[in-house]
């Protein structure tokens, strides 16, 4: 009899997790970018400091390049240096606004169906450097148009991230030692 029960359990489960996987949440207190300009953000960006996490670890020389897609979508490239195994890793996805394209609110993809929060809550009027919020408290990154970013930008950047609740000596500072 139990048995019976199983599968709609499950079948449950895996929609659950689908639907969730493939929306984008922003941490509590951050806001994203409105008047977002998505021209402007498109280009090469060096990654200043990010949260680590499984993807990115061990890695340095980190860009992403943002590029428009023919179906409208953003291509996303990724591209870093893994120090310990001593090569190039290369990830391509996929990036969609989940509100307006004009609010730096977006969902991005790497594996088929399954999307991630990426939230632009910062960028300067130049679209020079960025402070990107995931989903969660767990993932953030900091970017620049150039391998370095003003100690001021930076600091305004750092006090930010900490206001919404991220545990700012957790992060991890790439090294843009190679060439691109």
């Amino acid at each position: 009899m139990k048995n019976k029960y199983i599968a709609p359990v499950l079948l449950g489960a895996g929609i659950a997790f689908v639907l969730y996987s493939c929306g984008s949440t922003i941490p509590k207190k951050a806001a994203a970018v409105t008047n977002f300009d998505k021209a402007k953000y498109l280009g090469k960006w060096f990654e200043i400091a990010r949260l680590d996490y499984k993807w990115e670890r061990n890695l340095d020389n980190v860009t992403a390049e943002y590029s428009l897609n023919d179906n409208g979508t953003i291509r996303v490239d990724n591209k870093g240096y893994d120090v310990k195994k001593d090569r190039w890793e290369v990830s391509i996805g996929k990036a969609k606004f989940v509100k307006k394209d004009n609010v730096g609110m977006l969902k991005v993809s790497f594996f088929g169906p399954f999307y991630s929060g990426y939230n632009v809550i910062a960028v300067d009027s130049n679209y020079k450097y960025a402070l990107v919020a995931g989903e969660s408290l767990k993932y953030m990154w900091i970017l620049s148009r150039e391998t370095t970013m003003p100690e001021s930008i930076k600091a305004d950047f750092l006090i930010k991230a900490q206001e919404i609740g991220y545990n700012i000596s957790d992060l991890v500072w790439v090294n843009h030692d190679k060439s691109n």
